[in-house]
């Protein structure tokens, strides 16, 4: 997955075999996700998907089914935007691997957009497969699969009995019952700034899980401009508004995950908006004229952020 992981148990002292059978079924968990899901193997399900020609009925694992099951129920949920299609464009804007050092022309944009679009993606979860209905449409996972790797790595410990811990990969986040004092698991959302670990505020979290979209961290500068990474797949173009990050408060780490990022595109005002009519549990960080940020939190979050 390109990124680093982070598991807590709260349990009596643990034998050396039992702390190796602990993070056995940890690592377990996170490679069976990564070889299937993983952009970077070109052995991975998704990667073998991406190649496959169009209309051609591509089975899957139910592991990958469900991620892309739930990829497609938040895009509709959000009118699109999230969308697990958007990487050419992301790509043409210099934040894939070919960096191109200009601005995509409206030429370029336009053959791209044809590709890319969540309903090119049809997901039969009846018959475990997938097709695309453009030949140029291909799929990432990033914005999702994290999170659904949490999900998995902490359903495993469940089921193992450890019923206290805090499993986190890449920023996103799940916890389950109480940490080591007691006291629900204090999780930091970090102040949206480059190159600093600030934190802005520390969310009690027990049996919730946590994600978090930022544009602080990944962005280019042309002729003056500031870009962000995060394209906004309804225009084809990178957000171009306040919100410097969002974080979402679920159940499940892969729902908030796509959620964080659907958000994240919306921009401030769309986002508070779309959060607060769904009572769903958010907190956004809005940058300000100024350089500092000012929170907008729906009542949901503000109701399951005090413990």
């Amino acid at each position: 997955m390109g990124t680093a992981y982070h598991v807590k148990v709260v349990a009596p002292r643990l034998s050396d075999t039992e702390q190796d059978e602990l993070a056995r079924i940890i690592t377990d968990e996170l490679e069976n996700v990564n070889s299937k899901m993983s952009t970077y193997q070109d052995d991975s399900e998704l990667s073998r998907f991406n190649r496959s020609p169009a209309t051609t009925a591509f089975a899957l694992s139910r592991e990958t089914l469900d991620v892309f099951a739930e990829s497609a129920r938040i895009s509709e949920f959000t009118g699109g935007a999230f969308d697990i299609t958007v990487g050419p464009l992301v790509d043409v804007w210099g934040f894939g691997p070919s960096n191109p050092e200009r601005i995509p022309t409206e030429d370029e944009l336009m053959v791209l957009r044809a590709s890319v679009g969540w309903r090119n993606v049809v997901v039969d979860p009846a018959a475990g497969a997938i097709h695309k209905t453009h030949a140029d449409t291909r799929c990432d996972l990033s914005a999702i699969a994290k999170g659904y790797a949490v999900d998995r790595v902490s359903e495993a410990l469940t089921k193992l009995g450890r019923q206290n811990h805090m499993v986190e990969v890449g920023g996103e986040v799940r916890t389950a019952g109480r940490n080591a004092a007691g006291e629900p698991w204090r999780i930091a959302v970090e102040k949206p700034v480059a190159g600093s670990a600030a934190t802005e505020r520390i969310v009690p979290l027990s049996d919730r899980a946590m994600a978090t979209s930022g544009d602080y961290r990944n962005f280019i500068e042309r002729d003056g401009t500031r870009y962000s990474h995060t394209i906004d797949p309804r225009t084809g173009r990178p957000v171009m508004h306040r919100l410097a990050s969002v974080s979402v408060l679920h159940k499940s780490c892969m729902t908030a995950d796509a959620l964080a990022t659907a958000l994240m595109v919306m921009g401030e005002e769309e986002a508070l908006t779309f959060a607060s009519d769904h009572e769903l549990a958010v907190l956004l960080l809005i940058r300000g004229d100024d350089g500092e940020f000012t929170e907008a939190a729906t009542p949901a979050f503000a109701d399951l952020s005090i413990q």
